[in-house]
């Protein structure tokens, strides 16, 4: 069983910079699709950013191109996400995901197998 533990989050102003950290452990983890997700409360849970088990596909959502890097180590573990220029709207809880069909670069929650607990990032204004 693959789990995933995030780091990282907390409290910083408006502009700040954070950065968020997964790192997996379990079975084999070398061709794993891995992405971040947040939700914030009454909303769903949205894409973040996506980045294949070879680095070779990197997708970011709209509102965040820009401002948030997705990257990894070694086969994506640790997965990291740099945010940069954080605005209020980015308060959320950011969820770590992964997909073990390394074919697919995926936007939707549904596809990702694996979840981390999520880390709460909060942006005051």
């Amino acid at each position: 069983q693959v789990q995933l533990v995030e780091s990282g989050g907390g409290l910083v102003q408006a502009g700040g910079s954070l950065r968020l950290s997964c790192v997996a452990s379990g079975p084999t983890f070398t061709t794993y699709t891995m992405a971040w997700f947040r939700q914030s409360p009454g909303k769903e849970r949205e894409f973040v950013a996506v980045l294949s088990w070879n680095g070779g596909a990197i997708d970011y959502a709209a509102s965040v191109k820009g401002r948030f890097i997705i990257s990894g180590d070694n086969a994506n573990n640790p997965l990291f996400l740099q945010m940069n220029s954080l605005k209020p709207e980015d308060t959320a809880v950011y969820y770590c995901a992964a997909d073990p069909r390394a074919w697919r670069v995926s936007h939707s929650a549904d596809d990702y197998q694996y979840w981390g607990h999520g880390t709460q990032v909060t942006v005051s204004s």
